[in-house]
């Protein structure tokens, strides 16, 4: 069944108008999620948070998210899914609210990460992309093909497809959980000559321990109603994604985290 599954899989990547259809859901679920984000913390710690503010970046997604339903073009697509990022991290810095003189974040950078903050985020994008490539050829999918993320040799552009929806509720919240809980610590990281921060040996053995304990976690599955560990939510994904693709579902089922 899984030669057919990836023909049918390239055949719609090879189609742009197809492609859009699914690639659409995934940035739903992002926004959807990142927006949930801010309205959690806004309703947690509403003391301590400038909520007009959170509120009216949520409100900007709220909105998105009715035009990345009706978009039918790839690059619109992307031009609202950047746009999206761009709001959500505008308040990225406000959620940290602790040890903020040695974690803060004034807006992403990857390559290398320049700040304690962005190497977490960074470390953690990788985890689950890892998690989602392992998922997806786990169902008899190619993690190399995407539908938003453009071919290009030696990326997994699905992986990075699927990861758009967990982004923000796997990756973001558990770097921000790290930081206010104080089990992240300054001298877990260390500046090279070039200005790239990477954490010490200390500091990656502390996060791998806290990601696989979030991993067991149990949440209830939104689509199917069932619970799951959050480390099966990407593997739970392919496979609506498979069966999307297989004509057993009507359209591909986002995550959306409740």
């Amino acid at each position: 069944g899984n030669v057919t599954l990836r023909k049918q899989q390239y055949r719609i990547s090879d189609n742009r108008d197809e492609s859009v259809h699914i690639a659409r859901n995934f940035i739903l679920g992002k926004v959807y999620n990142s927006r949930w984000i801010l309205e959690r913390a806004a309703r947690d710690y509403a003391l301590r948070l400038d909520v007009e503010t959170i509120k009216k970046k949520s409100v900007f997604l709220a909105q998105s998210m009715g035009k990345i339903r009706e978009c039918e073009n790839a690059e619109e697509l992307l031009g609202l899914e950047g746009e999206v990022a761009s709001v959500y991290f505008s308040v990225f810095d406000d959620l940290i609210l602790q040890q903020k003189d040695n974690f803060y974040f004034h807006g992403r950078n990857q390559r290398p990460p320049l700040d304690n903050v962005n190497a977490m985020l960074s470390f953690a994008y990788s985890l689950l992309a890892g998690m989602c490539g392992a998922a997806l050829e786990a169902v008899g999918l190619d993690p190399y093909v995407g539908f938003f993320h453009t071919d290009r040799p030696g990326r997994m552009s699905l992986a990075l497809d699927l990861m758009e929806e967990f982004r923000g509720i796997m990756a973001d919240r558990f770097v921000l959980t790290l930081i206010n809980k104080r089990i992240m610590k300054p001298e877990y990281f260390t500046k090279k000559e070039n200005g790239a921060v990477i954490m010490t040996d200390q500091g990656r053995k502390t996060f791998l321990s806290a990601w696989q304990s979030k991993k067991q976690e149990t949440i209830k599955h939104p689509y199917l109603d069932e619970k799951i560990e959050w480390g099966m939510a990407p593997y739970v994904q392919s496979m609506l994604l498979a069966r999307y693709l297989r004509g057993d579902l009507d359209e591909y089922p986002p995550f959306f985290w409740k």
